[in-house]
């Protein structure tokens, strides 16, 4: 296969990303757990973002509606601080932001490259509500990808567990891990 000009993201959904990977060297499957892991992580920050945006444009459809009297500026802490969320179970979220790819051509980095936040006040409420729709479409296009990543990645490390159970592997190899 020739992944070295797919993304990274493409490679690792791909049905032939995992065929034979049972009896792959166990340097390779931990290879490509860390891609894995790396991407999951890359789709998490994004997520992040995209929800940090979500929540400042719903606080401030809010103020415009009435419902808020505070300004943007006076509700950021606020705002976004009540985005933290955790990880699933059993993964350390990254709390970091993680190194990014460079290539900046996905429509996610277009939907986040945008600068609403200084355009925001001059934005009608119909622009508003589109730019909404449009960030909730790229969050749940986002998370599935990512919980499609995860699963790759509970694959992977239920292989890697196997072969401890079944000691295939010796103890000396927990130290890689």
């Amino acid at each position: 296969m020739n992944g070295e000009h797919r993304r990274r993201i493409d490679r690792i959904l791909d049905d032939e990303f995992l065929a034979g990977f049972e009896s792959a060297d166990l340097d390779l499957i931990r290879e490509l757990r860390q891609m894995t892991d790396e991407v999951e992580t890359e789709l998490s920050y994004y997520r992040r973002l995209l929800h940090g945006r979500m929540d400042l444009l719903a606080f401030e459809l809010r103020r415009r509606s009435g419902e808020e009297t505070r300004s943007l500026i006076e509700a950021l802490p606020e705002i976004l601080g009540s985005g933290e969320r955790t990880g699933p179970l059993g993964r350390v979220p990254a709390i970091f932001s993680p190194d990014l790819p460079d290539e900046r051509h996905r429509p996610v980095d277009k939907v986040l490259g945008d600068d609403f936040l200084t355009r925001m006040p001059d934005l009608s409420e119909e622009e508003l509500h589109e730019m909404q729709a449009l960030l909730a479409e790229t969050e749940e296009r986002i998370s599935v990808q990512r919980q499609s990543v995860q699963q790759v990645f509970d694959k992977i490390q239920a292989e890697i567990t196997r072969r401890y159970k079944d000691g295939v592997v010796d103890g000396v190899d927990l130290l890689a891990d």
